[in-house]
């Protein structure tokens, strides 16, 4: 099972976990494993490239531990408001994505979201 929890400070999405392997599949024919690391991809270079913000992140090939901070999203890293919230914004995306994931396959995913000040 994939655990993924999310970080937010003021109701503000900022970064997320995710530990472990899904399951879903045979290592590397894992289709909801592959789907969740093009997702996190998919958010770190929108955020880099398209938003021009910066994105702290940690990708453990071995474990496929994944740990993503984006200080973009808060205003005492940023002072554009459209900039944080387009951040901010992406990782609520992947939060909701998620949760619909978890209707067909919650066997294999675990999603949460706590408040952590950064």
């Amino acid at each position: 099972m994939t655990k993924i929890v999310f970080y937010k400070t003021d109701g503000v999405f900022y970064g997320f976990e995710e530990q472990g392997h899904t399951g879903y599949g045979e290592s590397g024919d894992d289709v909801l494993c592959s789907a969740l690391s093009a997702m996190t991809m998919l958010i770190i270079n929108a955020i880099e490239i398209s938003y021009a913000s910066s994105v702290d992140y940690t990708i453990d090939e071995e474990t496929t531990d994944i740990r993503l901070v984006a200080k973009g999203a808060l205003p005492e890293y940023e002072e554009d408001e459209s900039k944080r919230f387009a951040v901010s914004g992406l990782i609520m995306a992947y939060y909701y994505q998620l949760n619909d994931l978890i209707e067909d396959y919650y066997e294999y995913l675990s999603v949460d979201v706590i408040e952590r000040p950064l």
